[in-house]
């Protein structure tokens, strides 16, 4: 389908790693910054709001400023942007509560969104569920009731059923309409390219949109497998910081990490592996060939170092 929007998709397509930087929080979102980053050695921008501003206005600006000094190197009008929103999965309730967050991050034309504290399979398909255009069914449960029965009185269903492998189907998308003119003009297409091509990918193999969890705590561990399971995700983590918290660790164990995070982190990557989706690690020049050759495919680390080394690893050609 030629160059695709996402640099970073377009590189797990071909089972290359990506590389991240940009802090939790404290993120300077303006137009100047966006110029800055426009230039990364990175794949792609990650944006803290976490812990981070809420900066919608700001977040506006640095995109903006990203596509006026583009395109990148590799012919991308802009890196990869994803957010990591202040929401925790918890609960699909929980989530849904707070979807709001996901319209206005993705209206400003970000390429992804990283639901922190990932904890119920529930939670998470509410959260792909609210980044979702109803338009887009890829995954949804075709028993749900079309919309002219809704119209007839038939409930929106929130729960999808379970498909013939075993995964469970989603519910109808609930993103709608208004922030296509404003998210569009950032990824350079028509409103209605973006309406179609703004769903999530590997789900739907022509979308743009890359979706990820982060499993920082016992409860995200005991439930990763079924989490995983769910349609609409592209990448997920193990988030050692606030799972050591949580385990009485005041400072974040490294590597080699005690055996409780070992098997939850070795849990995780399994769980990836079987449902085909990307796992993130940070990594260190040292060990980034042996993390890649174990399966990683999303490096933390904010070191182009790191990332020379296991470009060349992988004998990537996609310029940075």
């Amino acid at each position: 389908m030629g160059m695709r929007i996402s640099r970073s998709i377009e590189l797990l397509e071909q089972d290359q790693a990506i590389y991240y930087d940009g802090p939790h929080s404290g993120h300077v979102l303006t137009h100047a910054q966006g110029r800055i980053d426009a230039a990364t050695w990175a794949d792609y921008m990650n944006v803290g709001m976490e812990h981070g501003s809420f900066d919608m206005a700001g977040l506006a600006e640095y995109m903006r400023g990203m596509v006026d000094a583009g395109p990148t190197r590799s012919g991308h009008r802009t890196p990869t942007v994803i957010v990591e929103a202040p929401v925790n999965g918890i609960d699909a309730a929980h989530v849904r509560y707070n979807a709001w967050q996901f319209r206005q991050i993705l209206g400003r034309g970000v390429h992804g969104i990283l639901l922190c504290q990932a904890e119920t399979a529930d939670a998470v398909r509410a959260f792909v569920e609210s980044c979702r255009y109803p338009h887009n069914t890829i995954g949804v449960d075709p028993a749900i009731p079309s919309p002219l029965a809704r119209m007839e009185g038939a409930a929106r269903a929130r729960d999808g059923g379970i498909d013939t492998a075993g995964r469970k189907l989603l519910g109808i998308g609930t993103r709608g309409r208004g922030s296509e003119t404003t998210a569009a003009p950032i990824w350079g297409l028509s409103t209605e390219e973006y309406l179609e091509r703004c769903d999530p990918w590997p789900l739907n193999p022509k979308g743009e949109l890359l979706l990820g969890v982060k499993l920082e705590s016992p409860e995200g561990v005991a439930n990763c497998e079924e989490i995983l399971s769910v349609p609409g995700l592209g990448f997920a983590e193990i988030g050692p910081g606030d799972l050591s918290l949580s385990l009485g660790y005041l400072t974040i164990p490294r590597e080699p990490y005690p055996l409780e995070m070992q098997t939850a982190r070795d849990r995780i990557l399994a769980a990836c592996r079987n449902n085909g989706i990307a796992f993130l690690q940070g990594c260190t020049a040292d060990n980034v060939t042996e993390r890649i050759d174990e399966g990683v495919r999303v490096i933390a680390g904010h070191s182009e170092a790191t990332a020379i080394k296991g470009r060349a690893h992988q004998k990537r050609k996609l310029p940075v």
